[in-house]
């Protein structure tokens, strides 16, 4: 019996603070919370589609008491728990190497007090990715990282974000987020970073659609679904038409945002698709899993790598990854 092709499912629980926090809003400050209403939907879609995947957590969320029993919760459910920074700064290109070091141990201890195994993955947030940010992660014994994003849209994401924020002369690293037009020329397969130590960490790159090389990820779909739901399912079709063609195990990248409301999420008008209502984004979700269910084999993003067979992908020898 042929085996299926592989696929996998991820969720960055961003939670509304860290957005706003992205943003500019001083809003942030007081970190308001949608994990009480989002983390019971996305579990009960997951349940519903059979489906275990991976959560990566931010410690500053995980140290609070709805952030620890989110994490405890989607934990009892089965999926696995990765590491998405302690602070959400999407500028961790700009952190000294203690600083990394710190960012990762507070969120690896928050999330073991909360009653998960020690994280074995991490994604940065914004797709940040330094070079000695991989060499840290692979000190600290972690598996993989998920943080690169093939795509030359970076750009665009940036200055629309930053046409919508706030002003701000501080200099605190929006000129450089979602990374530069370079990100077209990084792998989509997994693959192997190499450090100067000798040790390796994979990469497993959120999927962009072969050939042209834009987002499929949730909040990209659900953009155009907001355009139109016809355009929508024959680009996300055509998507995953392409990945089975070229050989690309994709890896979907999901938002809490992707299942809520505009009146559940205050303060971010400025977020593509959070007009739609959330029961409609609900349905168009489980449309997006069943078909990817109906062409792929969905695990979590450890257990992609565990069974993507990287040794014969592309090893990068020299690290300069990221910027």
């Amino acid at each position: 019996m042929t085996a299926r092709p592989l696929a996998s499912v991820s969720i960055d629980l961003d939670n509304l603070w860290a957005y706003l926090k992205t943003h500019g809003d001083p809003g942030w400050h007081r970190y308001p919370s949608f994990l009480p209403s989002a983390v019971p939907r996305l579990l009960e879609i997951l349940g519903d589609q059979r489906l275990t995947t991976t959560v990566f957590a931010v410690g500053a969320d995980v140290v609070r008491e709805d952030g620890a029993k989110a994490v405890n919760e989607i934990a009892a459910a089965g999926h696995e728990i990765g590491n998405h920074s302690f602070g959400h700064e999407p500028w961790l290109h700009r952190y000294s190497r203690a600083r990394l070091e710190e960012e990762l141990r507070r969120t690896d201890d928050a999330i073991v007090a909360a009653g998960a195994p020690p994280p074995l993955g991490f994604r940065g947030p914004g797709f940040s990715l330094t070079r000695e940010l991989v060499e840290v992660l692979a000190e600290r014994g972690y598996a993989y990282d998920a943080s690169t994003l093939p795509t030359w849209v970076g750009p665009l994401a940036r200055a629309y974000h930053n046409r919508t924020a706030p002003r701000s002369d501080d200099g605190d690293g929006r000129d450089e987020l979602f990374g530069g037009v370079a990100q077209v020329l990084a792998p989509v397969h997994a693959y192997r970073w190499r450090t100067t130590d000798g040790s390796s960490l994979v990469e497993l790159p959120v999927t962009t659609m072969p050939l042209v090389r834009t987002p499929i990820h949730g909040s990209y779909l659900l953009r155009l679904h907001e355009v139109s739901p016809r355009l929508a399912r024959g680009y996300f079709k055509t998507a995953l038409r392409l990945c089975l063609l070229r050989g690309v195990s994709p890896s979907l990248l999901l938002h809490p945002t992707d299942v809520l409301g505009g009146a559940e999420a205050p303060g971010m008008e400025f977020f593509p698709g959070m007009g739609t209502p959330g029961s409609r984004k609900v349905a168009w979700l489980a449309w997006v899993l069943r078909t990817l269910r109906e062409h792929f084999d969905v695990v979590g993003t450890g257990e992609h790598v565990y069974r993507a067979d990287v040794r014969r992908e592309r090893s990068v020898t020299r690290l300069d990854a990221g910027r």
